[in-house]
This record gives C-alpha cells, sequence and structure tokens, in this order.
C-alpha cells in the first residue's frame, strides 16, 4: 500500500512558486524540503490542506492569493537610504537585513535596489500583493521516527570527527 501525506508522515517535497500572471519563476527549492507533516507547517495552511493525501510521484499547483496570507503591501516598510549611510556587508541586491526597535520586535528586511548614490531595503514579504502558484512535486512519504516528529523533520547525522581532539573549556 502506498503512504500518503497525512498528521506524522515525514514528506520530501521539492517546490518552485511563479507569479499567477507572468509565469516568471520567483522561487524555489532545489533540494528536498523535508517535514513532518501536521507537526511542522512549513508552508501556508492552504499548501499543507492540498498536501494531504497525496503519494510520492504526485505533483500538483496550488494558486495562493498573498494578498490574504500577508495583508496588503506598507510603504512605509520600504526605505531608501543614502548608500554611504549603509555598512559595505548590506551593499548587495538580495541581502537580508534583520532589524529591531526600541521595543525588541524584529523585522526583517530585503535589499531590493542599489546604485551608486541610495540604497532601497523592503520589509514586505517579497510575495505580498502577488497572485502566485506553488508548484510541488511529492518525492517521499513514509512514516517518521518518533525522533522526527520531536524536531518536526528529518534528523541530520553528526559529522564524523574523527581524529579531532575535543577543546577544553
Amino acid at each position: 500500500m502506498t503512504d500518503t501525506i497525512q498528521h506524522n508522515k515525514y514528506v520530501e517535497l521539492q517546490y518552485k512558486v511563479r507569479d499567477a500572471k507572468t509565469g516568471q519563476e520567483l522561487t524555489g527549492v532545489d533540494f528536498p524540503l523535508g517535514y513532518v507533516h501536521g507537526v511542522n507547517d512549513v508552508l501556508s495552511s492552504q499548501v499543507m490542506a492540498e498536501l494531504e493525501g497525496r503519494a510520492a510521484g504526485e505533483t500538483l499547483a496550488v494558486e495562493l492569493d498573498c494578498h490574504k496570507l500577508f495583508g496588503p503591501r506598507d510603504e512605509s516598510l520600504v526605505i531608501t537610504d543614502r548608500i554611504d549611510n549603509v555598512p559595505e556587508e548590506y551593499r548587495e541586491v538580495g541581502t537580508t537585513i534583520v532589524m529591531e526597535n526600541a521595543q525588541g520586535d524584529r523585522k526583517t528586511f530585503l535589499v531590493t535596489r542599489m546604485d551608486e548614490k541610495t540604497l532601497t531595503i523592503d520589509g514586505n514579504n517579497p510575495l505580498c500583493g502577488r497572485d502566485v502558484v506553488f508548484e510541488l512535486e511529492v518525492l517521499t512519504v513514509r512514516d517518521a521516527t518518533e525522533a522526527e516528529i520531536a524536531a518536526g523533520g528529518k534528523l541530520e547525522p553528526r559529522p564524523e570527527l574523527s581524529g579531532v581532539k575535543p577543546v577544553p573549556l
């Protein structure tokens, strides 16, 4: 009998996210994403619900309205500043910057534009305001081990450290 995705099943899948209007690939994973279904909700609840009952080898496309997922774009989260005010390590499009306010709340920003004089960061989710299609391929479905259930996903083996002496603390 073929295992199907349900609570406490270990699942590996690959996915791509495409803009529903243009078909442009926005993001994806080139390596298997592994999780325990119903324990670790790594994707949106709508995607997780569509995966329920699927088996290895199946592919599916799930349309999502990211306006509902992430809310409307907030233009106050788009900040442009003189590049001289930005540390060197953040001067590359695609770099993420985690900022913290006086209350200790953290927000992740993405460097979206840069020229010789200015740099722009955006705190909106990159999918915000878009209609997207998640294209998923189910690679593996099996019973999760107790340790995987406790961890919410696959346990990676510790690296072999033969010949390495521990450093005293």
